[in-house]
């Protein structure tokens, strides 16, 4: 079972959220929060898998609970899901730690895919986030050169983690295998300084390495 706590300010969200994860096969709700304060106390308390978080919250935002559910529990992942899809909303939550990122027009595939995906370590964002995202380098300054530690390879792998792709449909697209696939993202991980995919997909942005989506 994935164990999952939602944190949301709406009640009639919150109740909606947890009525429609009952009916997720494998997915267990194991609290609800109100607040981002709430959101950190319960993840202490119940050590969920994943947190449905929502950003505009009272008494700590969904940003600074991630930021401190991330420091605090490495193991818990976090999936942002709210009404903002902003420049500044996504970065911030993104720059926190979460691994996924979805707007509240998302349905209950995209939920549940989302939950599955971020619990194996890898990163799910709203297609309308990563257009943002390349919206918002385009109206940027001119990315920054691709660094010279990273080769070609990596940098295709790095591509193809911004577009989304598993490591199964990285190395289906590349000829390689998964155990090699993960062996570049290890390397580019580390040349680049991300801590996880979800900041691999950003660095890849910022620096020109994406397609669009």
């Amino acid at each position: 079972m994935t164990r999952v706590l939602v944190a949301d300010d709406q009640t009639v969200v919150r109740e909606g959220l947890v009525l429609l994860l009952g009916l997720i096969p494998g997915v267990e709700v194991v609290g609800t929060a109100a607040d981002g304060e709430a959101a950190v106390r319960l993840v202490a308390e119940h050590r969920p898998d994943v947190v449905l978080m929502d950003l505009r919250m009272p008494r700590m935002d969904g940003v600074e609970a991630t930021r401190r559910i991330r420091e605090g529990f490495p193991s818990v992942q976090v999936v942002v899901l709210t009404t903002y899809a902003d420049d500044e909303s996504v970065f911030s939550a993104l720059r926190a730690g979460a691994r996924g990122f979805l707007t509240k027009s998302a349905g209950a595939e995209e939920i549940a895919q989302a939950i599955a995906v971020v619990h194996e370590g890898d990163a799910q964002l709203d297609p309308s986030v990563q257009r943002r995202l390349l919206e918002s380098m385009t109206a940027a300054p001119p990315p920054k050169p691709r660094p010279t530690g990273l080769t070609s390879r990596e940098a295709d792998v790095l591509r193809l983690i911004a577009g989304g792709r598993s490591n199964a449909e990285i190395a289906g697209e590349l000829f390689i295998s998964e155990a090699t696939v993960k062996t570049h993202i290890n390397n580019l991980f580390a040349k680049t300084g991300v801590r996880d995919r979800a900041q691999a997909v950003r660095y890849a942005f910022e620096h020109g390495l994406a397609d669009p989506p």
